[in-house]
């Protein structure tokens, strides 16, 4: 059950959005209701004040497959994963603006967030192109070039990649008149770094960029979102009692709901509805849903290097073989374990005398700073009080962006990112 503080706080938020003038509300003239960093993370923004957008239904997205690496052999567990999925809507009109999309942590190239922001720019008159992030397990198994990633200067190149084969797939006898380029969330990290490798090659000389609620430092960010998963009742030791009865209530939830529910930025929605944590779970509900995304895509890249990590090294898993008890081992593994234990290992020969401190800087916006610093075509928005932010980093943005950083005050981690003022200005900032 609901705990009696957190059901108080939620039937005053929902009472004074709809009795009440939103400006009741204001505080330095933002009015987005939700003040607690935690709910705003798991909630998101109430359909009452989310952006008036075309329905789904009303813009014409098509879901393709493509292949990036001709060459590659899948293993037989990942057959289905051969193809890189992508979403595209395009005008109807030939010459338009194309706009790319890429996906937080482990969510799909048609997850609510990116299709979203689809419909806002679509209805902006772009043709809109969607990835997945290189996270996703689709995406590690088709698009990556090494299978690992988390490599911020590998998946920008696999990302630049994947955009590059995506619209040539897509456009037909479309054209565009420029480019532009949105992440959120691990996806704005990833946009980031996609520019800087654009300023180079100049492919898409992208008119603008958006990043979206970034991490400054990838293993700051996860090992936050790891520690999340210590305020289980009881410890991280209660852990497969927790899942369960997590994963119990989601059960529940696919049977009546499946064409709408996924394992991505909805789970955490679906389930706070149903499961009704407690006040302390709030924090281990973002952790779960973290540790899940990263555990299939820590599953999905031991099989294609053959690590060794999570199955035995040489054994081959037959199609048809069950991957829950492989799943169930991965969803036990933090990232950071998986950072220390596999990924540093996996690069640390391309970088011959670097320490773990300074790879860990180099998978940083530290390390391109100046760059961001100069590019006056990048622009980032951003939340004071983001759950996946160390201290103090939040302060990065207005020191390296300047004008270009819109701080909230308040909405956790992208929880007010469908708000009404926030899709406005997301708009705005390509206009």
């Amino acid at each position: 059950m609901v705990s009696g503080q957190l059901r108080r706080c939620i039937a005053v938020m929902l009472f004074w959005m709809l009795a009440v003038p939103l400006s009741a509300l204001a505080q330095d003239d933002y009015r987005y209701p939700i003040r607690d960093r935690w709910i705003s993370t798991v909630v998101g923004t109430p359909v009452q004040i989310q952006a008036p957008l075309p329905a789904r239904e009303d813009i014409p997205l098509r879901k393709r497959r493509v292949t990036v690496f001709p060459d590659r052999e899948m293993p037989k567990a990942l057959w289905y994963d051969g193809k890189m999925i992508y979403t595209v809507a395009l005008q109807k009109q030939k010459a338009a603006p194309v706009m790319f999309l890429i996906a937080g942590t482990g969510a799909a190239h048609n997850g609510p967030k990116n299709l979203m922001m689809a419909r806002a720019f679509y209805q902006q008159g772009y043709h809109v192109v969607s990835l997945s992030s290189p996270t996703y397990p689709n995406f590690v198994g088709s698009a990556s070039s090494t299978g690992v990633p988390g490599h911020v200067f590998r998946d920008a190149e696999d990302l630049y990649r994947a955009m590059e084969v995506a619209w040539k797939d897509a456009r037909g006898s479309r054209t565009a008149t420029t480019y532009s380029l949105i992440g959120y969330s691990l996806g704005g990290f990833n946009a980031a770094f996609v520019a800087h490798l654009d300023k180079q090659r100049k492919t898409f000389d992208f008119e603008r960029v958006l990043l979206i609620n970034p991490p400054v430092n990838l293993y700051n960010s996860i090992s936050l979102l790891d520690r999340m998963i210590e305020n289980i009742p009881g410890g991280e030791d209660n852990f497969d009692v927790f899942f369960n009865d997590v994963m119990r209530v989601f059960s529940d939830i696919y049977k009546r709901e499946q064409d709408d529910v996924g394992f991505s930025e909805d789970f955490l929605v679906k389930v706070f509805q149903a499961y009704q944590p407690k006040d302390e779970e709030l924090a281990a509900l973002i952790g779960l849903a973290f540790r899940m995304s990263s555990g299939s895509m820590i599953f999905v890249t031991d099989l294609i290097t053959d690590y060794g990590f999570i199955k035995p090294k040489g054994y081959q898993i037959d199609m048809y073989e069950s991957l829950a008890p492989y799943r169930q081992v991965a969803y036990r593994i933090g990232f950071t374990d998986f950072y220390h234990e596999f990924f540093y290992p996996f690069y640390a020969d391309d970088y011959p005398g670097m320490s773990r401190d300074d790879f860990i800087e180099t998978m940083s916006l530290n390390s391109i700073t100046d760059f961001l610093r100069g590019a006056d075509n990048i622009f980032v928005v951003h939340n004071r009080d983001d759950v996946i932010l160390a201290p103090g980093e939040i302060n990065y943005f207005p020191a390296v962006f300047g004008e270009r950083a819109r701080i909230y005050p308040w909405g956790g981690h992208l929880g007010n990112m469908e708000y009404i003022e926030n899709v406005a200005h997301m708009v705005g900032v390509f206009k």
